[in-house]
This record gives structure tokens, sequence and C-alpha cells, in this order.
């Protein structure tokens, strides 16, 4: 989903979505704070995301990457 399909929904399919790529964050190992930060960039994709930590890279190093 681009940006701009994003900005088009309405708000409570946006807070389901922030919901899930925050949950799927936590899921992968994030902590709540750099899941929350990384759910509301939309543009992360959180595959990439995910698999950093998955391959061993620190949260903040894959955070940095991500953002």
């Amino acid at each position: 989903m681009t940006a701009a399909q994003f900005e088009e929904l309405e708000t409570p399919v946006v807070e389901a979505v922030l919901r899930w790529r925050f949950e799927a964050l936590v899921e992968a190992g994030y902590d709540a704070g750099r899941a929350l930060i990384l759910a509301s960039h939309i543009e992360v994709d959180l595959h990439q995301a995910a698999g950093l930590l998955a391959r061993g890279c620190p949260p903040e190093t894959a955070m940095a990457i991500c953002l």
C-alpha cells in the first residue's frame, strides 16, 4: 500500500491497519516503542523489518535501516 492509498482510507480502516502493523512488528521481535514508530511509517516494508530481526540484526540497527 502506498502512502497516497493509505491517506484515502477511512478512520476505522486506518486504525485497523496500524494495529495490525504494530502487532506484526511486536511478534517479529520489536519492543512496543520501536514497533509503534515503524508501524506508523506506512512506507516501511513489514517483511523487510521482520526479516532483519530474523537474520540477527539488532532492533536499533534494523529500525535505522527501515527508516
